[in-house]
């Protein structure tokens, strides 16, 4: 990359290139892709709801080139900064019927909606059937569960769910419909895309935004740029600009470089890219590491795991995070880098306090360590929230038990929601140790569990609830497990 601006970005909208110049049209380099839709003619189909992810009214999905085939994921669009769809197809609900003349003829996801009667004011409903189409696109004959999981971030107001999901699991199966057919030519389009403009740059009167490729291009931007924010998907500091309308200036967006998507295994550990979407890594751990895919299923929404980056999570240590108090339990390590080389530091010791972590300067994720479990042990995860699906724990845990002829013999049980970070109940561990694996010894361990922490009560739990669920999660994981007794 040179040192000049190109200040231009270029992708695909009713199946023709578009670009951007910042430097010609009213637009800031965060302007969100639900902004600029709405600000067209013809595609106003897109509406905002919440403005932060909640509720799916702003559903698009994007469509990109991944080992050479096309893979479609729905988003929040309100979360979704411009330079992020560089490079890729933008589908909006505008785009799914074929129009001839006067005739038009429906998509199948759009008929399955209106023979189920799942439409009522309309509102939600573009989110809704961009949700189905990321559905159709990725799942053949899906079930009850499936269809929940992918509707399960979109909220309707008027029509109530069952028509709704009625519509989902009727959808037939996907013998090639359009976009499919079309496939060959957007492929062709993105790698024009990529031989006219591989890094993007950015600078208008007001903000610089940086989409490098390459982790030693990042990392050299982060020294010329040392002020900077860091993203990679966007889902947290999108609200910064959103919800508290704060001026980004400088960004380093990190969701261009695929060496951070990685994921691989050695015969001991399973190797996560820091940029690997939580749903890319529900995907891959699903039978390897389950409870880590489990925990994933009640993350936020589809839309959200199909932006947010593990990297991203635990780099915002926050003391609600789902995925913390797991990686506590299963024992992670992050792998840092900086220009001058890489180190590795247990995950516990990279959270240092509320919203602070052990990263220096100019030092980003590069991977997360997660070791290969023994065949003696429990690993659990538990969340309690007052929704199933898109909302924040009010008390999360995860809980590692290493067990010998009923003997615990190691042991971790760590919390969120209970502190200001999260953190483990050692004293409760410490009692543990050695204990039998008996209702006894937990009901004892639930006194100490009690009066280890000192939460905060707030919107989401009191006090005293949060020390109560505490201690029956540990009873609930010896309920869920009590049976076992490995040798």
């Amino acid at each position: 990359m040179t040192g000049d601006y190109n200040n231009t970005i270029q992708f695909i909208l009713d199946n023709k290139i578009i670009t951007v110049d910042f430097n010609k049209e009213s637009l800031k380099p965060t302007t969100t892709l639900l902004n600029y839709l709405r600000s067209l003619p013809n595609h106003k189909g897109v509406k905002e709801g919440c403005g932060e992810g909640d509720c799916g009214a702003c559903t698009v999905v994007i469509a990109e080139q991944q080992n050479g085939k096309i893979i479609y994921k729905a988003v929040n669009s309100c979360l979704v900064f411009l330079p992020m769809i560089h490079g890729k197809q933008v589908i909006t609900v505008e785009n799914l019927a074929e129009r001839n003349g006067k005739d038009v003829k429906l998509h199948p996801v759009q008929v399955a909606l209106i023979e189920s009667d799942g439409t009522q004011c309309g509102y939600c409903t573009p989110g809704v059937v961009m949700s189905l189409f990321g559905l159709y696109k990725n799942s053949k004959n899906p079930d009850r569960i499936e269809v929940e999981e992918y509707l399960g971030g979109n909220l309707c107001r008027c029509t109530g769910y069952q028509p709704i999901l009625n519509a989902g699991i009727s959808l037939p199966e996907d013998v090639g419909d359009r976009f499919t057919e079309n496939e060959e030519h957007i492929l062709e389009l993105i790698e024009e895309i990529r031989d006219n403009y591989k890094n993007v740059r950015i600078e208008t009167l007001n903000q610089k935004y940086f989409q490098p490729i390459e982790i030693d291009e990042a990392l050299q931007l982060m020294e010329s740029n040392p002020d900077a924010i860091v993203i990679s998907g966007s889902t947290d500091i999108a609200l910064k600009q959103t919800k508290k309308f704060e001026l980004l200036e400088t960004i380093i967006d990190l969701s261009a470089s695929d060496s951070l998507k990685k994921f691989s295994e050695t015969d001991n550990e399973f190797i996560i890219g820091a940029g690997m979407t939580m749903e890319s890594i529900k995907t891959e751990l699903q039978s390897k590491l389950p409870v880590f895919s489990e925990m994933l299923k009640v993350f936020a929404s589809k839309q959200i795991r199909n932006l947010a980056t593990l990297g991203g999570n635990i780099a915002s240590a926050s003391p609600i995070s789902d995925t913390l108090p797991l990686l506590f339990a299963l024992s992670a390590k992050l792998r840092l880098i900086t220009k001058s080389g890489e180190r590795e530091i247990a995950i516990q010791n990279f959270i240092t306090g509320y919203r602070k972590t052990d990263l220096r300067k100019n030092e980003i994720i590069k991977a997360i360590i997660i070791p290969k479990q023994k065949q003696n042990v429990i690993t659990k995860f538990y969340k309690v929230s007052k929704r199933k699906d898109v909302d924040i724990s009010s008390v999360s845990a995860g809980f590692t038990i290493e067990l010998q002829n009923g003997i615990i013999k190691s042991i971790i049980l760590a919390f969120g929601g209970m502190a200001e970070t999260t953190r483990r109940a050692v004293k409760t561990e410490e009692f543990l140790l050695n204990k039998k694996w008996d209702e006894e010894s937990i009901e004892q361990a639930m006194v100490i569990l009690r009066e280890e922490f000192t939460p905060i009560a707030d919107a989401r739990a009191g006090e005293e609830y949060r020390r109560n669920v505490a201690a029956n999660l540990l009873m609930k994981c010896f309920y869920d497990q009590k049976n076992i007794n490995f040798a």
